[in-house]
């Protein structure tokens, strides 16, 4: 098992966990939103913008999903920070972050890499992280089939509304090790 995908709720802090994880691993990093908030750019949209236009245009999801659905076969190591990459990588060790939306929005608000999701305040933040998460995982029920609300789609749940990336690496790393020894971690931590 290498490959670790990382998803869950917006500003759960999926990108920090899945760069230090990298540190500890040696795998390679991969991130959707990266590549969403880049196309976003290009488009000249916010990513709530270009969630709503990809409801009725497939080639917006077909130019981020085609970067994942090959790394199936790929004998190397990976840690993939994607809200599908669990659903298209089945026989990785699948982790889904949580946050409670006013944690992430502070987040989200404070971080200078996320130019294309800028908000007036705290409220505006909060409601179009929620808008944004509902869009996708609708999208993503209807086209794939991949229900990301469903939380037995994944080995290990984690709320990090009050932990370090660093604590939460370390939860993952012991959790992927027990795993792969055949020992029994709780799902939700």
């Amino acid at each position: 098992m290498n490959k670790i995908t990382i998803t869950g709720d917006l500003g759960s802090g999926k990108s920090a966990v899945s760069r230090l994880l990298c540190e500890k691993t040696g795998y390679q990093y991969l991130s959707t939103g990266q590549i969403q908030r880049q196309l976003a750019a290009d488009m000249g949209m916010d990513t709530l913008e270009m969630n709503r236009l990809a409801d009725t245009d497939p080639s917006i999801d077909e130019k981020i999903d085609s970067v994942f659905k090959d790394l199936n076969t790929n004998p190397e190591g990976f840690v993939i920070d994607s809200r599908l990459a669990w659903f298209f990588i089945p026989n990785s060790f699948k982790v889904y972050l949580k946050v409670d939306v006013e944690t992430a929005a502070k987040r989200i608000l404070g971080d200078e890499e996320r130019n294309s999701e800028q908000y007036k305040n705290l409220q505006e933040a909060m409601d179009k992280l929620l808008a944004r998460k509902a869009s996708e995982n609708q999208r993503f029920l209807d086209k794939y089939g991949a229900d990301c609300s469903n939380m037995d789609n994944f080995d290990l749940i984690l709320d990090t509304s009050n932990h370090s990336p660093d604590m939460i690496a370390a939860l993952i790393m012991k959790a992927k090790d027990m795993k792969k020894n055949g020992a029994h971690f709780p799902q939700n931590v």
